[in-house]
This record gives C-alpha cells, sequence and structure tokens, in this order.
C-alpha cells in the first residue's frame, strides 16, 4: 500500500513537470489549480451523462466542504491543511467505497480517475510540513452521508475550487512572490465558493 502511494506521489509530480521543485513551489503557476478546477467540472459533467445512476446501497459520509471566508482567513497554513487533508481522506475513502457497489463502466471508470486525482491531492499536501496546529478540524459536524453518486463529484469539484484553490493562493503569497526571478507570479484572488457553484 505504502508503494503504491509513493508510486502515485510520483506519477503526479512527473505529470506536472515540477519534480524539482519543492512541494511549496507546486503552487506558484496558477495555471495548474486552474487545470484541476476545469478536470473536476469535466468529471462532474460526464458523470451527469452516464446512463440513470442507481442510488447507493449504502449512504457514505461526504465532507461538508462549505466555509467562510471570514473564518478561513484567520486559520494557520498548518489548520488549513488539516482541515483540506481529514477532506481528502474522508472523499477518498467515500470513493473506494462506491467503486465497490456501482459497477456500471461509465460511473466506474470516472470514479477511477476522481480517486487518483483526489488520492494525488492527499499525498501531495503531506509532504508539506508546518508546525502542528493545536486546533483540529471539527470532525463530527463537518460530514454527511449521501447515497446519490454524483454527490461524490460535485463535492470533489467545491473542495478543489475552494479550500484548496483558496490555500495554494495562500501559499502562493508566501513562497512564491519572495526570490522570484521574474518569471513567477502568485495566482489572481479567486471567486468564493458561494460564487463558482453557478458556472
Amino acid at each position: 500500500m505504502e508503494l503504491n502511494r509513493l508510486l502515485l506521489l510520483t506519477a503526479f509530480l512527473l505529470h506536472i513537470k515540477l519534480s524539482r521543485m519543492s512541494p511549496a513551489r507546486l503552487v506558484c503557476d496558477n495555471r495548474l489549480i486552474q487545470k484541476y478546477i476545469s478536470e473536476a467540472k469535466d468529471m462532474e459533467r460526464r458523470v451527469s451523462r452516464c446512463q440513470e445512476l442507481p442510488s447507493l446501497t449504502q449512504p457514505l459520509p461526504l465532507p461538508m466542504v462549505d466555509f467562510s471566508l471570514r473564518e478561513w482567513k484567520t486559520k494557520t497554513h498548518e489548520t488549513k491543511r488539516q482541515e483540506i487533508l481529514w477532506d481528502l481522506a474522508l472523499l477518498v475513502d467515500a470513493v473506494m467505497a462506491a467503486q465497490g457497489q456501482l459497477r456500471q463502466e461509465c460511473a466506474a471508470t470516472l470514479l477511477g480517475q476522481l480517486y487518483k486525482k483526489a488520492n494525488s491531492f492527499l499525498l501531495l499536501l503531506q509532504t508539506f510540513s508546518w508546525q502542528v496546529s493545536a486546533t483540529q478540524p471539527d470532525r463530527a459536524s463537518r460530514s454527511m452521508p449521501q447515497s446519490q453518486p454524483s454527490v461524490i463529484f460535485l463535492v470533489y469539484r467545491q473542495l478543489v475550487q475552494g479550500k484548496l484553490h483558496f490555500l495554494f493562493h495562500d501559499l502562493a503569497k508566501d513562497f512564491c512572490r519572495e526570490g522570484s526571478q521574474g518569471g513567477t507570479r502568485a495566482p489572481e484572488y479567486p471567486m468564493s465558493p458561494a460564487a463558482s457553484r453557478g458556472q
């Protein structure tokens, strides 16, 4: 299992052609997060075109990924990372469980793709290190059981377009402007998750 995780992380780093950079430097190219947002939207559209999907026989807990921007700004990088790590871990577990329940080829293929992408982000964020935060996510109130497979893709898109996008933006302010050689700029401030849901 650990070998598989290492291989996934290696493939992820090679895929984005930034393997020689520290993980923090991966946030400096705004095109990357925009690429993952676009891919998340595409998977959400594609699963909506699959033949009518049956409800899951056993509802799966999914993270509630909405957040208050005002509260987000008061959190440390480590607190934000821990919160997203927990969201991703719960999402990855839900994808694996859904794969065991859904046999439809269209949905099964997309769930496989979603697992690889979500797990890659999970592995990536685990490579960051800051001081351990004393505040831990309120896990009991941050999940909700869902029985519709399409909601899994919705939650992933909202997570990438919301919290993960904001984290990359916050890190870029700290890591990308200082010592820049003139070619790297921090990404523009992203729109709020609430505004993005209409897209």
